[in-house]
């Protein structure tokens, strides 16, 4: 049965999203029909929305996002119909090298790379009948959407979906780059570069991992108020005119000659040269925020010889979803994992234009496009 949804498209990237009407199809095998609960306004977004990152068109946007499952393709178990689902845009293949290897957030067989179902179609058109994408392959800004079986992970009961949707995204990149890609050791010092829905969670990751000094900077003193009332111990207002005053903020508050762990969660080249520059010797900076595509980082290498300093990469938390989703919901209604505190707007879909330019002018910690007829969990 082909329905009528509701979606926020771009025609090519570096052009403000359109609400349009789309025709849906049914979901083939291996695939699952969700009706879109929450779904978050994430920089990766915008990066796209500004031509930053170079994608297919016409495209559904979003890729922060929960549901509820309405149907499923052949071969899949009908008794999941009506369950709550947080999204992962990484959906993996489960056959390539890493998947075997249990490194799902490096899989090189997602159907995402795409932005379509895993035999490299689409599900969504338009009335003409000329297929639409879906970003990451699950397209979250829309009011449903097919997505590949192995992107959808069950939520516990009573996890709101707007908490759900942050799990699929910020939650786990913020958190899983403390936890998991960096392992922080209890008694570390942190520090923090950029809150927003990112690296606010990385505060959290920290305050799990039992931090004794977590250091947070950003030119938003709101968004470093927050930050404190999430865990954050000392907290630099850095001036982008001074990167050089930044630098030794970061180091005086962190003592001891810098922090053993420095996340950068903005992804530009400035503040990743910050990240790097503050390093003491054995210190390690997690780049956790990604740059506009060709954008080059300047750092000096003797010293990463000499001192026995490292740069690691982390990607999406290096989260392998099905496991780490219904942690992260576990702790969150445990109250271990704050996450609603992160949100800081709730909007329709009509105002996602709007929702980017706060995102854009830095004052937006997570803002949520809540869908009509969506439960509060």
């Amino acid at each position: 049965m082909v329905r009528e949804i509701e979606a926020a498209v771009i025609e090519r990237a570096g052009v403000p999203p359109v609400i349009e009407t789309l025709l849906l199809d049914d979901p083939r095998p291996g695939e699952i029909l969700v009706r879109m609960t929450a779904s978050g306004v994430c920089h990766s977004d915008l990066h796209v929305r500004d031509g930053e990152w170079q994608r297919p068109g016409p495209i559904v946007m979003g890729h922060e996002g929960a549901g509820v499952i309405e149907a499923v393709g052949e071969g899949l178990d009908p008794g999941v119909i009506g369950r709550a689902v947080a999204l992962s845009w990484y959906a993996p293949c489960l056959r390539c090298r890493e998947c075997q290897r249990g490194r799902q957030w490096v899989c090189t067989g997602s159907p995402s790379f795409r932005h379509a179902q895993a035999d490299g179609t689409t599900r969504l058109a338009r009335r003409d009948g000329s297929p639409v994408l879906a970003y990451l392959s699950i397209g979250t800004m829309a009011s449903a959407q097919v997505v590949p079986a192995t992107a959808v992970v069950p939520m516990t009961d009573g996890v709101p979906p707007e908490v759900a949707a942050l799990i699929g995204c910020g939650v786990s990149t913020g958190v899983g780059a403390v936890l998991k890609t960096a392992d922080v050791p209890a008694g570390s010092t942190v520090a923090i570069i950029g809150l927003g829905g990112v690296g606010l969670s990385c505060v959290m990751g920290a305050v799990i991992a039992g931090a004794r000094r977590i250091v947070v900077v950003d030119t938003n003193r709101a968004k470093l108020d927050l930050a404190g009332t999430l865990g954050a111990t000392h907290s630099v207002q850095a001036d982008p005119a001074n990167p050089v005053a930044t630098i030794e903020g970061i180091r005086e508050a962190a003592g001891e000659g810098g922090p053993d762990f420095v996340f950068e969660a903005i992804g530009l080249p400035a503040t990743i040269e910050q990240a790097i520059a503050v390093l003491p010797p054995g210190a390690t900076a997690v780049l956790v925020g990604m740059t506009a595509f060709g954008q080059t980082v300047r750092f000096e290498g003797f010293p990463f010889v000499d001192g026995a300093r490292r740069i690691i990469g982390s990607n999406y938390g290096s989260a392998v979803a099905a496991l780490d989703f219904p942690r992260y919901a576990e702790w969150f209604l445990q109250g271990r994992l704050p996450v609603d505190r992160l949100i800081d707007r709730r909007l329709p879909l009509a105002e996602l234009d709007d929702a980017f330019d706060r995102l854009r002018a830095g004052q937006a910690a997570r803002q949520i496009v809540v869908f009509p007829g969506a439960s509060a969990g």
